[in-house]
């Protein structure tokens, strides 16, 4: 699926972005169904839904108005659409995670839709993706595939070249799990970091430790990624799946072992939000730095 080139320069770099991944087909069925969910979330000024867990599926952001739908997160759309679980489980994206994984096979663990509309003020703080989802080993991929195409100005992904390599960084605050990196790890590590876009159908495969944001959508073009993580499978989780599913654990290559593999890592299990997502999380720790400092100005 991918040149040993390429899978070496995910391996140093911590990302790899891979072009027409998905057909226009399969992208096509995609936009046809998230386009129905932003519709539907004109006649909503909440969170709505169920999901596994209870929690709202369907997650909007505070400039959420009729005229001017803001749906930032689905969750677990693999439940509730053919096309998203067909693209999480069956796909190219799913081969091709398991090729970067390597190994004796791969597990899907799960999936959401991240959104930002036409000028809307969904953004993404500095974070590593394994302190939301830490397992006993890090072989995890997060795949981020451009529902819509991407580009430099509409809001991308922005990733730190390497910093995979690096620590794990606290992503608590204030005795409360804020789901990002401080301040400090920001100004120190995070000031020139390399923008992820393409054309629909593009993917960008990140592994688990990389340090990444994304800023608001200003652009009169959508910006929708559909995430879906995958971890070896003899990575054993540790903890509650943030966004659980009925096809959490499912091979999507390979075979089973029986084996659990660690590796050395020390961390703070992370705190499952309450709300509809980590959004809720990122947030509250907005709320906490103002209330210690309030003209703080966030990054």
């Amino acid at each position: 699926m991918i040149s040993q080139r390429q899978i070496e320069q995910s391996k140093q770099q911590g990302f790899l972005v891979v072009e027409g991944v998905l057909s226009t087909e399969e992208i096509a069925a995609l936009q046809t169904d998230f386009d129905h969910w932003v519709e539907e979330s004109r006649g909503h000024i909440d969170a709505w839904g169920e999901t596994l867990d209870s929690r709202p599926r369907f997650d909007l952001e505070s400039d959420h108005r009729e005229d001017h739908p803001s749906l930032r997160r689905v969750s677990s759309p693999t439940e509730t659409s053919v096309a998203y679980r067909h693209a999480a489980l069956h796909s190219r994206m799913a081969t091709i995670a398991a090729q970067l994984i390597g190994g004796s096979g791969t597990r899907f663990h799960h999936s959401k839709i991240n959104s930002k509309l036409p000028h809307t003020t969904t953004q993404v703080k500095w974070h590593q993706d394994f302190l939301f989802t830490p397992h006993s080993n890090d072989n995890i991929i997060t795949a981020l595939l451009m529902v819509s195409e991407v580009t430099p100005e509409n809001g991308p992904l922005n990733v730190v070249p390497g910093s995979h390599q690096g620590p794990l960084w606290s992503h608590w605050q204030n005795d409360r799990f804020s789901g990002a990196v401080d301040d400090q790890v920001v100004a120190a590590h995070c000031q020139q970091p390399t923008p992820c876009f393409g054309p629909s159908g593009s993917v960008c495969f990140m592994h688990t430790r990389l340090l990444h944001a994304s800023s608001p959508n200003e652009t009169d073009l959508p910006r929708t990624l559909y995430i879906s993580v995958y971890a070896a499978e003899d990575a054993l989780p540790y903890g509650e799946n943030p966004l659980p599913s009925i096809h959490a654990g499912q091979m999507v290559a390979g075979e089973e072992s029986g084996l659990v593999r660690s590796t050395p890592n020390h961390l703070r299990l992370p705190q499952k939000p309450r709300g509809a997502s980590f959004f809720v999380q990122q947030a509250g720790n907005d709320l906490a730095s103002m209330q210690h400092n309030p003209k703080k100005r966030f990054l």
